[in-house]
């Protein structure tokens, strides 16, 4: 699996309408089939900061997403929007897709 987290500062007159101005490519992304997953969040600390967490099954499938059409829209989409260059991790790691963590579960009631 092709894990990539990216941090995204965003200008703070588009932070607000953020998650709207993606809306389309993370859409597409996620209908993509090796696509395992493609979440956003946003800093608790930083209003205008925000963490994209996604995976692709392997390397075909992440080259498949950036030779997309949706993929180079959502990049024209973000640029007049984003403060600086987005920070991103990308690594391949032998799981697919997210697993339990070993450490904590739910109390029994």
């Amino acid at each position: 699996m092709i894990f990539i987290a990216v941090r995204f500062t965003v200008r703070p007159d588009h932070a607000d309408r953020w998650l709207d101005l993606v809306a389309d490519f993370t859409r597409d992304t996620r209908a993509e089939p090796g696509n395992l997953f493609f979440d956003w969040s946003r800093s608790v600390d930083d209003p205008n900061v925000f963490v994209l967490l996604e995976a692709f099954a392997d390397a075909d499938a992440g080259a498949v997403h950036v030779a997309s059409d949706h993929f180079k829209a959502g990049l024209a989409a973000m640029a007049g929007a984003v403060a600086t260059t987005p920070e991103i991790i990308n690594v391949e790691v032998p799981q697919q897709g997210w697993g339990a963590m070993a450490e904590l579960a739910p109390a029994e009631d």
